[in-house]
């Protein structure tokens, strides 16, 4: 059953060309899909536009359904109300996701309050037992703690729990490991599949990093230039790609494949990218 529908959605920034150009996948419930691609490909716009959080000049067309219901168009009073309940946002930096003036108990309870309309206690007990869920040590020293009290590795986990503890349909992640060591990320993954599980949510998982992709999703959706290129399941993508972009990527994230004194393989070298008039570069 599809939980997420985007038919045809383009976005586009004041006067400047549009930089997603008819994009089309869906989601189904539980399920993980990764969306990759180079930087400035729209990977973060699509998640934007799916949040509802594209600033005001952006123009978005199109359609995005998110269990039957569109949101395209949706005043921000009706859908301001979904984002943190029925779908939510891990982002790739926690420290600039996170208030650094509000313990971050108080921030993640505040999530429970706001849709729950729960006591102060009941939030705080439901605060203190996600983040014991996703594995931070001494729950209530950490809510209590400030984000530059935290670790790198800490405050991302807070930035999951505030997602997760809603139980939302649909988490997006965008790039959630990048900033963290290899063991911390590994940590984080952990965590993050263990209660994607728990809550049964879908996740639309954006990313750089191919290793990363694999341990997370079975689904991955292929971004160049606004479009997407190629999808499918990750399986089939990863061993046979149709496209020569994703060839190229490929190539490059298998490193152990190249011969001793070769040169490494670049994109460049699978797909050419075509010639683009000044003024249509593709951001996010």
């Amino acid at each position: 059953m599809s939980l997420l529908e985007v038919r045809n959605l383009s976005v586009a920034f004041g006067r400047r060309p549009p930089t997603l150009t008819g994009i089309d996948f869906t989601i189904d419930a539980g399920a993980r899909v990764g969306l990759i691609g180079q930087s400035g490909s729209g990977k973060s716009v699509t998640a934007l536009a799916v949040m509802g959080l594209l600033p005001e000049y952006a123009t978005a067309t199109g359609s995005i359904r998110l269990g039957g219901t569109e949101l395209i168009g949706r005043p921000d009073a009706l859908f301001a109300p979904m984002r943190g309940n029925d779908l939510s946002m891990v982002f790739q930096e926690p420290m600039t996701a996170l208030d650094p003036t509000m313990k971050v108990g108080r921030q993640v309870a505040e999530v429970v309050r706001l849709h729950r309309k729960s006591s102060r206690e009941q939030a705080r007990a439901l605060t203190l037992d996600m983040l014991e869920q996703v594995d931070l040590p001494d729950p209530e020293q950490v809510y209590d703690a400030f984000a530059h009290q935290l670790s790198g590795g800490q405050r991302q986990r807070v930035v999951l729990a505030m997602a997760l503890i809603n139980q939302p349909d649909l988490v997006i992640c965008d790039e959630p490991t990048t900033a963290l060591d290899v063991t911390v990320q590994q940590q984080v993954l952990r965590v993050l599949r263990h209660n994607l599980d728990a809550v049964g949510a879908a996740c639309l998982f954006i990313t750089h990093d191919l290793a990363v992709l694999s341990q997370v999703c079975d689904q991955v959706l292929v971004m160049l230039d606004g479009a997407i290129v190629e999808a499918g399941e990750l399986k089939s993508v990863f061993t046979d790609p149709q496209h020569p972009y994703t060839r190229g990527l490929l190539a490059t994230a298998r490193l152990d494949q190249v011969a001793p004194g070769s040169r490494l393989p670049t994109v460049a070298d699978f797909y050419r990218r075509p010639e683009r008039t000044p003024g249509t570069e593709v951001a996010g």
